[in-house]
């Protein structure tokens, strides 16, 4: 292990938590007087969101650890609560007793009685809930039930909810409204900028008893970089490039070992990174090239269909039929005549240089504003958007009919541009702010067939026969339209619909058991978002 190594007396970026390591940047701590400010001396709710690994957690922790005797507290994680299940979690705990067969109404009745011994007694209660997204509007419900516990005075229990930015998306929920109207403290937590890292870095590396500059200027701006500035990817990215520089014997980290570190965690983590290091030329100027340029490149030559299954992308004309599929001109095949672009249009072409930048911008599109992780395009997302990267041809993206964005080579440089339009002879890019014309046959000169799409997500888990809800009811409206059917217009995952589930399997391919599990319902998304701008124009021209 590197900790001899590098003479560290424990390891400084260990992700268990560890009091030691307490670090709160200035916006941690702005978030914590947020929270404390708007719990006041009424009670009621208190919101803190961020992206995952931002350190929601840490600002949670350090309220609790300031609370004194004063103040009862119960620390609830990775919540997954039916309401009955949440009242038992309360009553556990804040070391509440209840019937083994308790009922809500009886479970209500103890923690109230709780309460109010707790409130005789000068005693405050905090309830603080992590991963707060995962709760249902149903549960969210009944926790604004439980607020309705007070004296004349003053709440008998302040909630805080901590969660990812999702949580903000449920509270506009319509039938969560009184709950939203309740919060008294919001904070949104950011993650750190550049300089708030290299601090970050430093106090860990010097609690660990080590040399506080043993990662270089260049080495934290990659880590800044290419982690977003989110605390748990800088975690792993330092301590993977420690790891690497004791195996090969650097004293220090130099910015090939971090770059190559940021490629690898961020690969692992469903990330992409854009590490790069700078390579002098012989006439005296540098040129900047992934670190992993050549395993790239070795990779592609062995054919798009290991690269496919490596990095798991949508093969956009799945989402055609079958037949339709073995028409499609091989992407390696297509060939183009290469035409003379004027230098404004390459120029224009080569603005937008960030993948990150472009996938904000292809959310502004659809007039959504995008969170640091909606930009990383991370697949394990559960937020109102799902992004996954895609290898396709030009004619199965007007299928799709959804604008993308796509990765472009003007004049070996990468360069990005979200498609944003498709006539018969020409295209519509945007790139940063302005919008470009091209022939389809010039656009081919620099586009490969790779980019990303982002669609509306409708659904957030598996439905079965039995399944209850808003979502069951969905499932039909969305079926029904595509299948040209009536819809039953229940909420409840019956026969019918699951017959309705089996026909829109058979039709796409996938495998039928009536079950709208992940795949079928990722197909069914793309397929039908009702809502979504266009790239090709209808017949009226709209």
């Amino acid at each position: 292990m590197y900790q001899d190594f590098f003479g560290f007396c424990e390891l400084p970026f260990s992700i268990v938590p560890n009091s030691r390591f307490l670090y709160l940047s200035q916006r941690h701590k702005e978030a914590i007087t947020h929270i404390q400010a708007g719990f006041g001396e009424g009670g009621g709710f208190a919101l803190l969101t961020g992206e995952v690994g931002t350190g929601k957690t840490t600002v949670a922790k350090a309220i609790l650890s300031v609370v004194g005797d004063e103040t009862q507290a119960g620390l609830i994680l990775n919540p997954t609560f039916s309401s009955q299940e949440l009242l038992e979690a309360i009553c556990d705990e804040l070391s509440i007793e209840y019937p083994e067969n308790a009922t809500l109404k009886s479970l209500n009745n103890a923690i109230y009685q709780h309460l109010l011994s707790n409130h005789a007694n000068g005693q405050q209660t905090l309830l603080v809930i992590d991963e707060a997204q995962h709760l249902s509007a149903d549960v969210l419900e009944q926790l604004r039930l439980l607020t309705n516990l007070e004296t004349d005075s003053r709440k008998l229990i302040k909630v805080l909810l901590i969660g990812q930015p999702e949580l903000q998306h449920k509270l506009k929920m319509p039938q969560l409204r009184q709950l939203a109207q309740r919060i008294t403290g919001r904070y949104h937590l950011l993650p750190l900028n550049k300089a708030q890292v290299k601090e970050y870095v430093q106090f860990r590396l010097e609690r660990a008893g080590g040399n506080q500059e043993l990662f270089s200027n260049k080495c934290l701006n990659l880590i800044a970089e290419n982690t977003q500035g989110i605390p748990r990817l800088i975690n792993l990215v330092c301590d993977a490039s420690l790891k690497q520089s004791h195996q090969i014997g650097e004293m220090k980290p130099t910015a090939k070992t971090v770059a190559q570190a940021c490629e690898l965690i961020l690969s692992l983590q469903g990330y992409s990174t854009v590490a790069q290091v700078s390579v002098a030329t012989k006439s005296g100027s540098k040129r900047r090239y992934s670190v992993l340029a050549p395993i790239t490149a070795l990779a592609l030559s062995v054919g798009l269909g290991w690269l496919s299954f490596q990095y798991t992308p949508i093969i956009v004309s799945e989402m055609v039929d079958k037949q339709v599929q073995q028409q499609l001109p091989p992407l390696i095949e297509q060939q183009v005549e290469q035409q003379v672009v004027p230098d404004e249009l390459l120029n224009a072409l080569a603005t937008l240089q960030s993948r990150e930048q472009g996938i904000k911008q292809l959310y502004q599109v659809w007039g959504y504003r995008a969170s640091v992780m909606d930009q990383l395009c991370s697949q394990e997302s559960e937020g109102m958007f799902r992004c996954k990267p895609f290898i396709s041809d030009l004619e199965a993206l007007e299928r799709i009919n959804l604008p993308v964005l796509l990765n472009l080579d003007v004049e070996g440089n990468a360069a990005y541009a979200i498609l944003v339009g498709v006539e018969e002879e020409t295209v519509t890019l945007q790139t940063d702010a302005q919008q470009i014309t091209l022939a389809k046959q010039d656009f081919l000169q620099y586009w490969q067939g790779e980019g990303y799409l982002i669609w509306q997500a409708y659904w957030q888990q598996s439905l079965k026969l039995g399944a209850k809800g808003s979502s069951v009811l969905k499932l039909d409206e969305h079926l029904s339209a595509l299948l040209d059917e009536e819809p039953t217009q229940s909420d409840e995952f019956d026969m019918r619909l699951k017959r309705k589930v089996e026909l829109f399997q058979r039709w796409q391919g996938l495998d039928v058991d009536g079950i709208a599990g992940q795949k079928t319902l990722q197909r069914l998304e793309r397929l039908s978002q009702f809502d979504a701008p266009s790239i090709v124009k209808n017949e009226e021209g709209a």
